[in-house]
């Protein structure tokens, strides 16, 4: 990590059973919801991540359309897995997903370090724009994520 990166980080605490939700939060066809639809965000990929799947995201930042490549690095369900971004926005993306029992359920730790592209004029629209918006769209996972793991039957599908 550099002077010039920036981590995000949640935890949320899921009653399920940590395979449940390994399952749910790897599975390609439940992203999109875990975003706002304002971003129009569309997976293309596996049916399935495993180490070594690539993941191509389109969506719509600001107006903006973006392409972004996710390479899955690490994974060892039902414990973890990491993707980091191999093409796109940013000058560097690493998603830490880590899932721990605990008493009624499982805990879902999120990191993503990153850091905006452009060197001192990324730095500065992050300072004013990006830390902001990034840290709502982090909340707003964190919050479906609850939702739609909070009981109940077992999520079928995309949300």
């Amino acid at each position: 990590m550099t002077l010039a990166d920036h981590v995000l980080e949640s935890r949320v605490v899921l009653p399920r059973p940590r395979p449940e939700v390994f399952a749910f939060v790897a599975d390609p066809q439940n992203l999109s919801g875990l975003a706002p639809a304002s971003l129009g965000l569309r997976v293309h990929g596996p049916a399935t991540l495993h180490a070594g799947a690539v993941l191509d995201l389109r969506l719509r930042w600001l107006g903006v359309p973006l392409r972004w490549r996710a390479y899955v690095r690490e994974w060892d369900p039902p414990y973890r897995f990491v993707d980091v971004q191999v093409r796109g926005p940013w000058a560097r993306w690493e998603h830490r997903h880590q899932f721990l029992e605990v008493d009624g359920g499982t805990l879902l730790l999120d990191r993503v370090t990153y850091r905006p592209p452009l060197g001192p004029l990324g730095r500065l629209v992050h300072a004013l724009v990006l830390g902001r918006q990034l840290r709502r769209l982090w909340e707003y996972r964190r919050r479906r994520l609850a939702a739609l793991l909070a009981g109940g039957a077992p999520p079928q599908g995309a949300p």
